[in-house]
């Protein structure tokens, strides 16, 4: 039988990048890692907010097209926050019907603040492929 947990199915190491990160460095972050987004994160490791890469793009061409020094401004002024968070033991489908409705792509899984991982649409995909077989 296939688990409808979401610890069974996130990514137990999600990229993260520290709130006094600049724009550039989680750019940086997001393309090596191949990711479509980060969870940021203060220096003891409690989640404070999330970024896309549509946040660095957006914040890099503004950057770009005024003539401002280019991706130094930090993370916390451009990521989106508050953040909504998922407990590990969540069941997938209220979390993928929460996604949706939210228009989100990955949503942080934590206990007690701290971050254990993260659960995005992929994953979620692949559970409910598993379960439909």
């Amino acid at each position: 039988m296939v688990s409808v947990r979401v610890k069974d199915h996130m990514v137990s190491q999600p990229v993260t990048i520290l709130q006094s990160a600049t724009i550039a460095e989680a750019a940086r972050a997001i393309t090596e890692h191949k990711v479509s987004g980060v969870v940021v994160v203060d220096d003891a490791g409690l989640v404070v907010g999330m970024l896309s890469e549509l946040d660095c793009l957006r914040n890099l061409l503004s950057e770009a097209y005024n003539g401002q020094a280019f991706g130094g401004e930090a993370v916390a002024l451009v990521m989106t926050t508050p953040v909504v968070t998922c407990a590990a033991d969540a069941d997938i489908i209220g979390i993928a019907e929460s996604m949706l409705a939210n228009k989100q792509r990955r949503r942080p899984v934590v206990d007690q603040g701290k971050l254990v991982g993260q659960i995005t649409c992929r994953q979620l995909l692949g559970a409910l492929l598993d379960f439909g077989t």
